[in-house]
Parts: C-alpha cells; structure tokens; sequence
C-alpha cells in the first residue's frame, strides 16, 4: 500500500483529499503546518507527497527545496494563487505537479496514481528522471536545469564539461562508451590524440562523487575499452 502525505492546513481540504485516497486504498498521513510536514518527510518513508504552498511556520518553497535536497519522491504542489510565475518557481524547486485551487478530489487521486506508476517505472530502471529534467541514482542527484550535482544532498561544484560528461553517462547507465565515444560527445568533435582529457574529466568527477576512487560506485573502467555509468 502506497503513504501519502497531505500537507495542508486548511482542515476541510486535507480531510476531504485524505478521505478520496483512503476509498483509493492510499495509506495517509496529514500535517496541518509546513514544518511538522517536513519533519514528518524527512523522518518517514511516503510514496508521495502532496504540498499546500501557503503554510503556517514554512511555506510550501521552502519544504519542497528542503525535501529535494535528500529525495526524488513524487511531489504535487497545490495553490489557491493561480500565477505562472509560482508554477514555475514551484516546479523549478523539483516539484513534479501543480494543481490550483479549487479541484476536484477525484483529480487529484488520478494525478496521484499517474505520478506513483510513473515513479515506480523509473525506479525499477535504476534511474529516477522527473518532469523537472533531474537524474537521481543511489544518492547522486543531477539538476539539469539549474546544472547543480548533489551527492547525499551535499552539493559539489563540476565545471561545465565534468557536468556534460556526468549527465551523459548517467542518462547512458551501463552502456560502455569508449574514451573517443566520449570525447566526439562532449567536446563535439573528432578525438585526434587528445582523449587523454576524457581521462583526466574522468578522475576530476570521480574525486567528487566516489567514496573509494579504487572502488567506484558510479563511474566504472572497463579496461581496454572505456567507462560506464553502473546502475
């Protein structure tokens, strides 16, 4: 059975939403301000989470930021205030969904089912990949849009070519790519005695993402031939 938690302060709305997924077979959960929702996200295991964005204590920006920090669940985003510029600014902080106020309770349990199948997909692959362009394998975190890399939410700094050759291989996972591959890939142009720089890109990513460089977790040598992201 899928947990849910609803965190919304106005009471009717959470009962009426908690009731809809309970007849749905959902296990939820409801907290009524912003900070005891995200204590509540980040000391328990959900399969979703749906977020009010205006909330006593902490908004609803700001748990949704503190939450992507150390998770990729899916998370629907739900307003009264019906400006473009909180939908982007909602999804562009790893929202997956944004609902405006008022909708029916029967919309949103089929959002909820279409985001937990879709998430589950994913997760069976290895690579979890949202709506808003992020790649999260066993605790590496890639933001696309916003070219950020976080590794057990602890963000490092990668240069404009390390990112290209990470995002590359992790949205390639376990395809081996030779060193030329690579090069003609990120650099766009033929390798002519230069790969010694997909090389040295290499080892620069890996001193930040790898616990043991002699044991990578992510970035695997196959001798002879090349790399390859392992899932």
């Amino acid at each position: 059975m899928s947990k849910i938690l609803i965190i919304e302060d106005e009471t009717d709305i959470a009962d009426l939403e908690k009731d809809y997924l309970e007849l749905s077979d959902f296990e939820v959960v409801v907290c009524n301000t912003g900070l005891t929702g995200l204590q509540r996200a980040q000391s328990e295991s959900f399969d979703l989470i749906v977020l009010d964005l205006m909330l006593p204590e902490l908004d609803g920006f700001e748990v949704c930021r503190q939450i992507r920090q150390s998770q990729n669940i899916p998370i629907i985003m739900v307003s009264a205030k019906k400006d473009d510029i909180d939908k982007i600014h909602g999804l562009g902080l790893g929202a997956d969904d944004y609902m405006t106020k008022p909708f029916s309770p029967s919309e949103l349990v089929a959002r909820v089912k279409a985001h937990l199948s879709r998430y589950e997909r994913l997760v069976g692959s290895g690579v979890v990949k949202s709506e808003n362009d992020t790649v999260e394998i066993r605790g590496l975190r890639i933001d696309k849009t916003a070219r950020r890399v976080f590794i057990e939410g602890e963000e490092k700094i990668f240069t404009t070519k390390e990112f290209d050759l990470l995002t590359f291989l992790a949205e390639n996972p376990n395809h081996v790519f030779t060193k030329e591959e690579l090069f003609r890939e990120i650099w766009d142009m033929e390798s002519i005695g230069d790969i010694a720089t997909v090389t040295v890109h290499i080892k620069k990513i890996r001193e930040k993402i790898e616990k043991d460089n002699s044991k990578p977790d992510y970035i695997e040598t196959i001798w002879g031939v090349g790399y390859r992201f392992k899932v």
